[in-house]
């Protein structure tokens, strides 16, 4: 994976955290949506992460 993508993911990721964090005082589906996301967006740099490797080698 190159750089910039995978510091698109991490930021992407710590963005989706601290939405989280900055929600759980003021609403609980809040809390729940950005937490799914963040992990959504951690799954899928790792699934791209994968793929980019899987291609690579053949």
């Amino acid at each position: 994976m190159s750089k910039p993508l995978s510091l698109f993911f991490a930021a992407l990721s710590v963005l989706f955290m601290s939405a989280t964090a900055v929600s759980i005082s003021h609403n609980g589906w809040l809390v729940l949506l950005f937490s799914l996301l963040s992990l959504f967006s951690i799954g899928a740099g790792f699934i791209v992460k994968a793929r980019l490797r899987k291609n690579k080698e053949s």
